[in-house]
């Protein structure tokens, strides 16, 4: 995928999980990270991840505090997800989910792989 000006290339059609998501797992992976690293991560404009950013903290998903220049991100791992379709699912069974596919993925990356 090409970047022009650190802009990602769009992706076409339609995809399992939002940009709201991504945005929350990258944090939840790295409460440190910099909006240019998350954007880079979730292939999105670091505009549109600071947008997200400031829509979980609007809705108390996500806070943060000042250190020095960077911020420290706090996830509130109770907080239920929005669609009533998820009603009673809490953001950290998402992110628990989230993060055994990531996990589960990369052991089957290893074991793929030559001499592992």
């Amino acid at each position: 995928m090409t970047e022009f000006h650190g802009v990602p290339e769009p992706h076409t059609g339609w995809t399992f999980l939002t940009n709201h998501a991504r945005v929350l797992a990258s944090i939840a992976d790295n409460h440190h990270a910099r909006v240019r690293d998350i954007a880079a991560r979730c292939r999105l404009t670091e505009r549109a991840v600071q947008k997200i950013i400031a829509d979980l903290e609007q809705d108390g998903y996500l806070s943060h505090t000042r250190h020095g220049r960077s911020n420290r991100y706090s996830i509130d791992p109770d907080k239920v997800l929005r669609h009533p379709a998820e009603e009673g699912v809490t953001v950290a069974c998402l992110l628990s989910m989230l993060a055994r596919d990531e996990d589960e993925r990369h052991g089957a990356d290893d074991h793929a792989r030559p001499g592992s």
